[in-house]
């Protein structure tokens, strides 16, 4: 299948669409490689896929690979209706996965309009796209944040999420709404994935893994947020990729006709923030000094996915527990920064 992966330059975005190259799929790469953390990242997973050189910082220039046969990469805002359009009249992709969006919640609390202009508008733009060229499956990043205030534990998608507490959390809830008027008026399958606290290798340096393995490798103090009593449903990258592919290549058929769908993809557990980071530290083999912090605004105090339909409808199974996670984070990691 033809496929269009959307930030592909980003951390889920790299590692799916390595995994869909992999598989034997065509994969052409989206992203506008943003300045949100370090573009060299950005650009270290582009290379590794195999597209370097002058011609991936221009915008609507197609790179090939030089290590994929299958893989072509193209920088595009989302918000660039024109450039979006002409790209999907041209490829006639059958599968769109939609993975980049303006991320963090507390940014989200500082610069709302980057969140307006690429996860609002520029996803009205790809489900127009996906309309106009008869696009078969629209799978995009949903988030656990939709959850907001709920206190019901585990999170279950037949929760009701009328309570976002950042406006990247509603950001992502106006993804699933208009998901949902798409299917219905147009017969367009979407399937929304809730991702819970994605973390592994080529993770992004705004993310608690990184922040915290930074912290301790340079005798830093790491805040600990909630006084540590923080837990998180944390979820290897490895198990969520392969809950997004198997999406990808099933028929939406086995779904019974049902085109509009939302499931969380987690671990299906939660684990404590002071294991967490206890983790990394014997990864590491330093302490952490620890600042206890009260709670940010737009936090939640625990996450867990009920992943359950995911089981049912595609046999998800992460099968990566935290303490395996963390030892091939911090393995690449120190890889990444020539920590010997």
């Amino acid at each position: 299948m033809k496929i269009l992966v959307t930030g592909a330059a980003g951390f889920i975005g790299y590692h799916l669409s390595t995994l869909l190259l992999s598989r034997g799929h065509q994969v052409v790469g989206l992203d506008n490689i943003n300045d949100y953390y370090d573009v060299n990242l950005k650009y270290a997973r582009l290379n590794d896929l195999g597209v370097a050189g002058e011609g991936v910082s221009e915008f609507g220039i197609e790179n090939k690979s030089t290590i994929h046969s299958d893989f072509r990469f193209v920088r595009i805002n989302l918000e660039d209706r024109n450039r979006i359009n002409h790209l999907f009249e041209i490829e006639k992709f059958d599968i769109v996965c939609n993975l980049a969006a303006q991320a963090g919640v507390r940014y989200s609390i500082e610069n709302p309009h980057a969140y307006v202009d690429s996860n609002i508008v520029g996803y009205v733009n790809l489900l127009e796209a996906c309309r106009a060229t008869k696009v078969k499956h629209l799978v995009y990043a949903s988030s656990s944040s939709v959850y907001g205030l709920n206190s019901k534990i585990p999170f279950s998608t037949k929760d009701t999420v009328d309570t976002p507490i950042s406006l990247y959390a509603a950001s992502k809830k106006s993804n699933e709404l208009m998901a949902h008027t798409y299917s219905h008026l147009f017969g367009l399958a979407t399937t929304g994935l809730r991702f819970f606290t994605v973390y592994g290798p080529w993770g992004r340096p705004d993310m608690a893994a990184y922040l915290f393995a930074e912290g301790i490798r340079n005798n830093k103090p790491i805040k600990v947020f909630n006084h540590g009593n923080m837990e998180r449903d944390f979820t290897y990258v490895g198990d969520i990729v392969e809950g997004v592919m198997r999406i990808i290549e099933a028929s939406v058929e086995k779904r019974k006709g049902n085109l509009y769908k939302v499931y969380n993809i987690g671990n299906n557990n939660s684990v404590k923030l002071i294991d967490y980071i206890a983790s990394i530290e014997k990864n590491l083999g330093k302490k952490a000094e620890k600042i206890m912090m009260d709670m940010q605004p737009g936090d939640v105090a625990k996450t867990w996915a009920d992943v359950t339909e995911l089981i049912k409808d595609y046999d998800y199974q992460p099968n990566t527990s935290m303490e395996e996670g963390v030892e091939k984070f911090i393995n690449w990691y120190k890889i990444y920064n020539n920590i010997v």
